[in-house]
């Protein structure tokens, strides 16, 4: 496995161009199997997940293909609707192929994402919502087996989230473009990348209203077709890098993003200290003093998001004074508290509950990355830290972050990457 080596003691400054938003570039890579004729994606980042997604997309006999930030797709041979565990194993958004796959061909056999029990991830909501539109579904050896009523079409139904569930969103909104009659969903997720995906299936010919909104309606058309769209700009990325600056006094400004996107993060940066400014495409935040301390509450958009946790957490290891954080949106999302102490934060966790005491300054040690966000987060400590730090599983950052070292380098961190082959 790669890992980081990084010389601390940096002042993030400088300039930084954000890419594509992974989040809402996997449901919308999913939606071109809905289309009949060729769609054009721009503005799609290069990571792992977007890789593994068109290799799944393209084992069903689609033609899609990738060159630069650009993806072209064409349903017009398709010959199977099965997507195996060896690629959704590695990627839970690969259940997103299940509701386009339904509506359009009828059936659909996808695996569990990374084979888990459907209860403790919310893939039970996508389920359900296909149900109430008549699908036959059975769960066998891991698999989902999916079958569209009589007649091979979804029906419109009443449908109403029992939990707040981006992917389950995603998912049913694209299965009810096709289907039979008009879909109303309640209790919708409201992430900018939710009103993307609506936004490119109103672009391919659907008849979707409430956008945006807790309730969507969605009324069934006969046919899809392609269109041409760019990926909205990565929120988290641009938070993450902006975070930076936080840490180290520094001065970064993230380029071809939007302050829309970030409103919740932005207003603790600035309650944090930052002197943040914006423009149209682009976002700045400036740092001299010691961080101020903050109490964070995860909440599902347009609360504070909790991918952006980790990394608001380790600039309040930093601060003058005591900060709370409460996370509300996954279990096991502190996996980062262990590896930030190691590097000498003061951090105390009961339950959801997390209470920072800020210190003057990080201090290098070995560490390992545990999810995509907490990962970031170890980077910009690292970077803030004295000395040379090693960061293990470095993977996890490549699932989420474009070119993350040459972004990084460009911002005045002294980052390698180490091959597990050298």
């Amino acid at each position: 496995m790669d890992q980081f080596l990084i010389t601390g003691s940096s002042r993030i400054a400088g300039e930084v161009t954000i890419s594509g938003a992974k989040n809402a570039a996997l449901p919308l890579l999913a939606a071109m199997i809905l289309a009949e004729t060729p769609t054009t994606l721009h503005n799609v980042p290069s990571l792992q997940d977007v890789r593994t997604l068109i290799k799944l997309i393209g084992g069903l006999g689609i033609a899609i293909q990738k060159q630069d930030d650009t993806v072209t797709c064409d349903t017009k041979n398709i010959d199977n609707f099965y997507a195996p565990y060896d690629l959704v194993k590695t990627m839970r958004a690969s259940i997103l192929v299940l509701g386009p796959l339904l509506a359009r061909f009828g059936e659909a056999e996808v695996s569990l994402p990374g084979g888990c029990a459907i209860g403790s991830r919310p893939v039970d909501q996508h389920l359900k919502a296909f149900e109430a539109m008549g699908a036959e579904i059975t769960v066998e050896n891991g698999y989902v087996k999916a079958k569209a009523p009589k007649g091979g079409k979804l029906i419109g139904c009443h449908f109403s989230f029992d939990m707040i569930t981006v992917g389950g969103t995603e998912n049913v909104i694209m299965a009810a473009t096709l289907a039979k009659g008009t879909t109303i969903l309640g209790n919708c997720a409201l992430e900018p990348e939710v009103v993307d995906l609506a936004n490119m299936l109103v672009a391919m010919g659907a008849k979707i209203s409430g956008i945006g909104t807790a309730t969507m309606t969605i009324e069934g058309v006969e046919r899809l077709h392609g269109c041409e769209y760019s990926v909205v700009p990565d929120r988290i990325e641009t938070g993450s890098y902006l975070a930076g600056a936080l840490m180290t006094r520094g001065d970064v400004l993230t380029k071809r993003t939007t302050a829309l996107l970030l409103s919740p993060v932005l207003e603790k940066f600035e309650a944090m200290g930052a002197i943040i400014t914006t423009g149209d495409d682009w976002i700045r935040a400036q740092m001299k003093g010691r961080p101020l301390p903050v109490d964070i509450r995860t909440q599902p958009h347009p609360g504070f998001p909790t991918d952006m946790q980790a990394q608001v957490m380790a600039i309040s290891c930093l601060a003058d004074g005591t900060s709370t954080f409460i996370e509300n949106i996954f279990e096991n999302r502190y996996m980062h508290v262990p590896e930030l102490n190691r590097l000498g934060a003061s951090i105390q966790v009961d339950g959801h509950t997390a209470v920072v005491k800020g210190v003057e300054c990080f201090t290098a040690a070995p560490v390992m990355a545990t999810d995509l966000r907490a990962s970031m987060s170890l980077v910009m400590a690292a970077a803030a830290a004295e000395g040379e730090s090693l960061i293990d599983r470095i993977y996890h950052i490549d699932r989420g972050y474009e070119d993350v070292e040459n972004k990084l380098r460009a911002l005045g961190v002294n980052i390698q990457r180490i091959n597990s082959n050298d």
